[in-house]
């Protein structure tokens, strides 16, 4: 195929083995969990292999594309529909955190006031649990759990805001240095959101420990315990992920791979690292602060 017809002809990859890898490992991963909340032994060894089957998945099809980008066969078409792509898919994730948001608002604003005695359920309340205390936080009827503090806006939270704005900015930095073709800024600003992202995860880890050691803060303590660790939880998990796609596009950077006019797998994960911090954002003032 001549360039000019490169240039307007819709790129079609050859047939791919990934998607049905993927079936198999993710099939693989929640049989094995199943077994595994179930008590069979099996089941452990059953995600394990999942898993590693998934990464295996991940590393083949990244390397079948990035030598598909290199190779120059990708035009301005396929572009767009990568972007595309990449805009539902952070599209979905908002919507996935809505809903554990929308879940907070409900707890807090909807189901405890009712529970409590006002709206026009409130009569239920001596038929539920008269003894019922609505106050946010709540442990749930009969102090489930036991008593517990709540954590609270300052200190780790408060330093880990600073550090995903942070990271935010130094990937502004890496991406003007790209649009510059500057590699050295490029790279610079990539390890610096790298090392902001995995210290977060740090901080976060010592957070949980500290919380179930000397707060009495678990999974059991009642509807307040649940989406803590629900929301803070699915946020550090994609925290985690970024941070791993951040070091693909750290490899890739640092072996040319992106030019000024060709980079779009850097600008995919940019926006999901803006996403994660914008969702933090949300989760230090609902979920921290008030």
């Amino acid at each position: 195929m001549s360039s000019t017809e490169q240039q307007t002809a819709y790129f079609i990859p050859e047939p791919s083995p990934w998607p049905i890898v993927g079936m198999v490992s993710l099939l693989t991963t929640l049989i094995g969990a199943a077994l595994t909340m179930n008590g069979v032994a099996v089941g452990r060894y059953l995600v394990i292999g999942g898993l590693l089957l998934f990464a295996y998945l991940l590393f083949g099809w990244f390397r079948d594309v990035i030598a598909e980008n290199l190779a120059d066969r990708y035009n301005r078409q396929v572009d767009r529909s990568f972007r595309m792509g990449m805009f539902w898919f952070i599209a979905s994730e908002v919507f996935f955190f809505l809903a554990f948001f929308g879940a907070l608002f409900y707890i807090r604003n909807v189901a405890l006031p009712w529970l409590g005695g006002d709206g026009y359920l409130g009569a239920t309340r001596e038929i539920l649990y008269s003894q019922f205390n609505p106050a946010w936080p709540s442990h749930g009827p009969g102090a489930l759990g036991g008593a517990f503090t709540p954590m609270g806006a300052w200190g780790i939270p408060a330093l880990n805001t600073l550090l995903l704005l942070s990271s935010g900015a130094t990937i502004t930095w890496a991406h003007w240095g790209l649009k510059q073709d500057n590699q050295k800024t490029l790279v610079r600003g990539l390890m610096a959101t790298i090392a902001l992202g995995l210290l977060f995860v740090v901080f976060q880890a010592y957070e949980y420990f500290h919380a179930y050691e000397a707060l009495n803060l678990t999974l059991q303590s009642g509807v307040y315990g649940s989406t803590f660790y629900m929301l803070t939880g699915f946020h550090g998990f994609h925290v985690t992920m970024g941070a791993i796609m951040l070091m693909a596009i750290l490899g890739r950077s640092m072996k040319g791979h992106f030019s000024a006019h060709n980079h779009f797998a850097f600008e995919a994960v940019a926006w999901y690292w803006h996403f994660v911090d914008v969702v933090w954002l949300g989760l230090f003032i609902f979920v921290y602060w008030f």
